[in-house]
């Protein structure tokens, strides 16, 4: 088959290349049109019991988590002139059209009764223009005898205040979002400017849009370092900018298809495909390495451009085919999870992987094809000393100290599931979030002042018609209230309780003292104002449904990780049983803090199966192309060790398992296993060559693959380490982790894999092994050229332009 290709490609490469062209520049077009993701990524499949419940408390009581939250810490807050600042600011941000509502100090409301109507009416505290400092004195007695506000619209104690903006959910899922956002911090860099008072900014609309910020500025920037980084490693491997060049040019066409089948597909930009640009430039340049390397060995034996570039496609397009598809394996394992953004990840990595080796051993054949054969400091690289002394000594390393070699894998093997036994699994909502960055320094402190940002929801029915309004219900409703907010990571709530507490008061011409639940006999005259007031009392209406049967308690939980989250999770379901019995009332604990942590809870258990599935995948592979279990058993030794090793570093480190590190296996196992297949591809060669010498074509496999190995995985592992300065911790996790993985995966390949073919000899190369299933093209095969005809006077005007520049 390859035989008949390469004589395809060669004989067709003008169509080939017009075609390739075309299509990229299509593809680059559609790329064109790509968008950033602007919602938060949900991890838990929609069938998931806690993301049905999310999904209908929303259809209910509608988006819980769509604030801004935004905080200015001032001792003169309430200073004429910085009140009238703030109160401008805040007539600033509502007159922004996405603001759908506001709630801060200066717009707060309060219930008043109204004796003559017997009814309760809503008024706005600071409901003119403030003229003088004793009347702004005597509003603030006013808006600091209510309760309600107490805590979770200022901290008195810090002289912090904050401003919530309610934005338009449509609005905050588009890319006007950014724009949105900008125009929010334009109004409050101008007043802190007047103020000299710093605004601090929060909530999961903010944290979403400059996340993605910052995710486009590091697709731009990573792209263009992998390319730069790869093009310099390229012109130091083989001194020639066409091998520079041409290179670039198919991982950029891999690139521009990537981008433009997201946009065919329909997909967005997140944090995980924000990589695949990258990614496939790391990736997809080993394959232009393998390719060259091979085409100056053969041109130096034969002399003869196109027989090299034939022997390239035919001698080594079936490993490098095997190579691509195993890596992209590794890709393609996120597929078989329910969480969106990992099976878009899947699909989009391991499809483009696939895309580039046939832009690969298109291309490059093709390319060089049209120019003179390589000159004699194009192929310097393959005669460097320093290259073949570092292969020699791992030759001799095999040959004579094997046992060493075993003793010190069993002791690394040992140590390995020690540090293995200490690592833990959590992860935090800010996890991708530097620690020192704007954005984490502000929600730490709102988490510390205010008892955290992300919404926590428990939905309480009672099932029944106005059995929320119950006085029983009312005071489960606050014992709980009570309970829960003597958790050091919960706030306490609001519910339709403070509203009860807060028409007491009003009922009590606003005396604070009276913020409390009615008793039995005041009961009825509250609730009949309150049924009398302003639109049927409409402020109660985000707390309750419209029978009075379900109500709501909204809590703010800190980022406290997904371990500890779960334990409160199941402490708040065991306090709501012991409060609310089952056979009387359906408690159901939501919201966005929920969803967060069950789906990292879920995402960490699905990429575990990944990684399993990715391993067994590969082996069945590799059983499939070498027909040997022992081969497999073989392959899997040097690749598991960097697994190991990896996971052993994270337990003594302090990393944790979560999504982004648990990434790192299923990613770093497909790229490494690439090695090994080269390694043994060519070992079965040589078998035949040296008559079944075992050590002989061990050492010649080793010499003739080893350069390329470390060719390759020099690009890798500088291509991957780019990662580790990405302002994203999960990015940067990967970047290191997989770097490491890598590096532990090419000395395990170059020393551990020979190591165990002549150890272990005939026990392991059987002659199944010798007669895969899976035929790779034979050395000793050589090539008819009057098969190629391929513009054959090109060729030879070619060959005789290279004649006349030797003479």
């Amino acid at each position: 088959m390859w035989q008949r290709l390469s004589s395809f490609i060669l004989r067709y490469r003008v169509f080939l290349l017009i075609v390739t062209v075309l299509f990229t520049i299509f593809m680059g077009y559609t790329g064109l049109k790509i968008e950033m993701s602007y919602t938060y990524t949900q991890m838990l499949p929609e069938k998931d019991s806690a993301m049905i419940d999310f999904k209908n408390f929303k259809k209910q009581f509608g988006e819980e988590g769509n604030f801004i939250i935004l905080g200015v810490e001032d001792e003169d807050f309430y200073n004429l002139e910085h009140f009238n600042r703030w109160v401008q600011l805040c007539n600033e941000l509502s007159s922004i059209s996405a603001v759908e509502n506001m709630l801060s100090v200066s717009n707060s409301y309060q219930l008043v009764k109204d004796t003559d109507k017997k009814q309760f009416n809503i008024k706005q505290i600071f409901d003119h223009p403030v003229q003088s400092q004793s009347e702004l004195d005597s509003l603030r007695q006013v808006f600091e005898s209510m309760p309600l506000y107490r805590g979770y619209l200022y901290n008195d104690s810090i002289h912090t205040y904050l401003a919530i903006l309610t934005m338009n959910k449509d609005r905050m899922a588009t890319k006007e979002r950014e724009d949105l956002v900008e125009q929010i911090r334009h109004r409050c860099s101008e007043y802190e400017n007047d103020t000299q008072n710093k605004i601090r900014y929060s909530g999961l609309p903010y944290i979403n849009v400059k996340n993605a910020m910052l995710i486009k500025h590091e697709i731009y920037m990573f792209t263009v370092l992998a390319l730069v980084i790869c093009l310099l490693i390229l012109f130091l491997f083989f001194k020639s900018f066409k091998a520079m060049i041409f290179p670039a040019l198919v991982v950029l066409s891999g690139v521009a298809t990537a981008m433009g089948s997201m946009v065919l597909l329909g997909y967005e930009i997140t944090v995980l495909t924000g990589m695949i640009p990258p990614l496939l430039i790391v990736i997809g340049i080993p394959n232009s390495i393998y390719i060259l390397n091979k085409y100056h060995y053969e041109y130096r034996i034969h002399q003869n451009q196109i027989k090299a570039l034939k022997r390239v496609i035919m001698k080594i397009g079936n490993a490098i085919f095997l190579t691509n598809l195993t890596t992209a394996m590794g890709f393609a394992t996120f597929i078989t999870t329910n969480s969106s953004i990992l099976r878009e990840f899947g699909i989009i990595a391991s499809i483009n992987i696939l895309f580039l080796f046939v832009l690969s051993i298109i291309m490059i054949p093709t390319i060089f094809s049209f120019y003179p054969p390589p000159q004699s400091r194009h192929i310097e690289h393959l005669e460097r000393k320093t290259l073949g002394r570092v292969i020699n000594k791992l030759i001799y390393v095999s040959q004579n100290y094997r046992k060493t070699v075993y003793v010190m894998v069993t002791i690394l093997v040992a140590v390995s599931i020690f540090g293995i036994s200490l690592i833990h699994s959590t992860g935090y909502l800010l996890d991708d979030i530097p620690s020192k960055s704007p954005i984490a320094v502000d929600v730490k402190y709102f988490e510390k002042n205010f008892d955290g940002i992300m919404p926590l929801e428990i939905v309480i029915d009672t099932k029944k018609p106005n059995g929320i309004i119950n006085a029983s219900t009312l005071k489960k409703i606050e014992s709980i209230d009570k309970t829960l907010g003597s958790f050091p990571e919960l706030s306490s709530s609001l519910s339709y309780v403070n509203i009860v507490k807060m028409a007491k008061q009003a009922f009590y011409n606003g005396n604070e003292k009276f913020y409390s639940l009615p008793s039995s006999t005041e009961r009825n005259f509250i609730l009949s104002y309150a049924q009398n007031g302003d639109n049927n009392f409409n402020i109660a209406e985000s707390f309750i449904d419209s029978t009075m049967q379900v109500a709501r308690m909204s809590f703010r939980v800190k980022d406290i990780g997904t371990k500890r989250m779960d334990s409160l999770y199941h402490r708040i379901h065991q306090e709501m049983a012991r409060i609310f019995p089952s056979d009387q009332y359906d408690v159901m604990v939501t919201g966005s803090m929920v969803t967060s942590f069950k789906g990292n809870q879920y995402l960490v258990s699905n990429l575990l199966r990944s990684l399993t599935l990715a391993i067994l995948l590969i082996s069945i592979f590799m059983a499939f192309m070498f027909n040997s279990s022992r081969m497999v058993l073989m392959s899997l030794i040097p690749n598991i060790i960097p697994l190991l090793t990896t996971a052993a570093i994270m337990g003594f480190t302090g990393i944790t398992i979560k999504a982004s590190t648990i990434l790192v296996f299923s990613i770093a196992f497909g790229i490494s296993v690439d090695n090994t297949i080269h390694f043994l591809a060519k070992y079965r060669q040589e078998l035949n060559l040296t008559n079944w010498n075992i050590s002989k074509s061990v050492f010649r496999a080793l010499k003739e693959t080893g350069v390329s190995m470390l060719y390759t995985s020099t690009v890798l592992l500088f291509g991957f380490g780019i990662f580790s300065i990405s302002k994203f911790g999960g990015t940067q996790s990967l970047g290191i982790l997989v770097t490491i993985t890598l590096l532990v995966a090419l000395i395990s390949n170059l020393v551990v894999l020979p190591s165990l073919l002549i150890g272990l000899e005939r026990i392991i190369t059987t002659k199944a092994f010798h007669e895969p299933m899976l035929q790779i093209y034979n050395e000793e095969e050589d090539i008819d050229l009057d098969e190629l005809e391929i513009e054959q006077s090109t060729v030879e005007k070619k060959e005789k332009d290279t004649a006349d520049a030797q003479l």
